[in-house]
């Protein structure tokens, strides 16, 4: 977002028309990193090594989904001048604001738990960290990447950002080019099935993990902050443009990085006893593909939680501002959001198992953030001419209904102790 992150961004300066579409890339790819967060390493791992090529299909379905939600988001944001949560609070009524901000919170709080978790694991594996103070550690640089975007404004921050997805990237694409890949059984996993309740409940961890509600919330003030508000038609049509190709972009890279890591674990890891943890998974790894490839994998794992932990915290202070009116410092709302990972690191809590529930609790709490986007994109009266068309409105209603029914589903084993 712009220096003033809570702001209405009506002071965000307007972009002249003759930019490059180029200049106008940034928002999505911070939006990103909520899709290579280290609870998709988590869930992704664990379902590669547990099914093989299985929920391949989970992975494509979910980055396809994550395209178009991502886009409206921002849309909402470039057409209205408006985030999500600020046109969700101005239409509430005050019980349910606050019970909207309250799930919404905690979504934001389990994505935090998630994230430092990671980061925490990561400097664990590679310098014996234990877990506690890694978690100090990934919540201090996280307040160091947060006062970039404080002091030096929204495009440096997207920078900063970039620069971290590309570690990523590296750190968990490495190790695919050492692994046996099989073209069969990976064509065979495109093909959407399941296999008992446990792979029903990977898979909503999965999808979670992959279109996040946080980042919903967060695109929409991002692209709104960066661009400004207020712009003529002609100059709207062009952001839009851009906006997609920066969707498009940033998640191509997402879904890729996501999709390496499944592919990774199904045909390196099968068999291979203690892969349901990050840690197991790491020293499975490390025999199977070399010292190298461990190291390169948990640097991405690092970079990972680093970047995604100052995101996601980006992202609650939008979701506070927008619903309550509320705006605390952020590097105070970093040091309150770091209590709970803290807590549990502490406990002993196994991390991966942590990662994986808190992706599921992100899973069920998506419908409160898709069915309001795709409500307001498809209301004439908030887009005017930018609203929805109905080749778009059709695609959205499928979205909302197969993420909606996969989390349905997923209460219910749970509920009766299938999953």
């Amino acid at each position: 977002m712009a220096r003033n992150l809570t702001g209405t961004g009506q002071g965000a300066s307007r972009r002249p028309a003759t930019r490059g579409t180029i200049r106008l890339l940034g928002p999505a790819f911070v939006a990103a990193i909520a899709y290579v967060d280290p609870g998709n390493v988590a869930a992704n791992l664990t379902a590669g090594a547990q099914y093989g090529y299985l929920l391949l299909w989970v992975l494509v379905a979910a980055n396809a989904m994550a395209v178009i939600v991502q886009y409206l988001s921002a849309k909402l944001g470039l057409v209205t001048g408006r985030s999500l949560p600020e046109m969700l609070g101005e239409r509430l009524p005050r019980t349910s604001r606050l019970l909207f901000w309250a799930q919404a919170e905690l979504v934001a709080a389990a994505t935090d738990v998630a994230e430092v978790i990671g980061g925490a694991l990561a400097l664990y594996l590679l310098f014996g960290v234990p877990l506690p103070l890694g978690g100090l550690i990934v919540g201090a640089v996280s307040m160091l990447l947060l006062s970039v975007q404080s002091q030096r404004g929204q495009r440096t921050f997207e920078f900063v950002i970039m620069g971290l997805l590309a570690t990523i990237t590296l750190g968990f694409l490495a190790g695919l080019f050492f692994s046996p890949l099989d073209g069969g059984a990976i064509a065979a996993g495109i093909v959407p099935r399941f296999e008992g309740a446990q792979t029903v409940l990977l898979a909503a961890g999965m999808l979670g993990a992959t279109v996040m509600p946080h980042a919903i919330y967060l695109h929409s003030a991002l692209a709104r902050d960066r661009h400004g508000s207020g712009h003529s038609v002609p100059m709207l049509r062009r952001l839009l443009v851009a906006t997609r190709w920066d969707v498009v972009l940033s998640l191509v890279i997402a879904g890729g990085v996501n999709i390496a890591m499944l592919l990774l674990a199904a045909a390196s890891l099968p068999g291979v006893t203690d892969t349901d943890t990050i840690e197991g998974a790491h020293a499975a790894i490390t025999e199977a593909l070399g010292p190298v490839i461990g190291v390169i994998f948990a640097v991405g794992l690092l970079a990972s939680g680093l970047a995604s932990t100052s995101v996601g915290c980006y992202a609650g202070a939008a979701i506070m501002s927008g619903l309550l009116k509320v705006r605390i410092p952020m590097l105070i709302r970093r040091s309150i959001t770091l209590v709970p990972a803290i807590i549990l690191l502490s406990a002993g809590v196994d991390p991966t198992w942590a990662l994986i529930l808190s992706q599921v609790l992100l899973s069920i709490g998506l419908p409160f953030a898709l069915i309001p986007l795709a409500r307001l994109t498809a209301n004439r009266s908030v887009m005017g001419e930018f609203r929805n068309g109905v080749p778009l409105r059709a695609v959205t209603v499928v979205v909302v209904a197969l993420i909606v029914g996969l989390n349905l589903l997923l209460i219910w084993l749970t509920l009766t102790g299938q999953a």
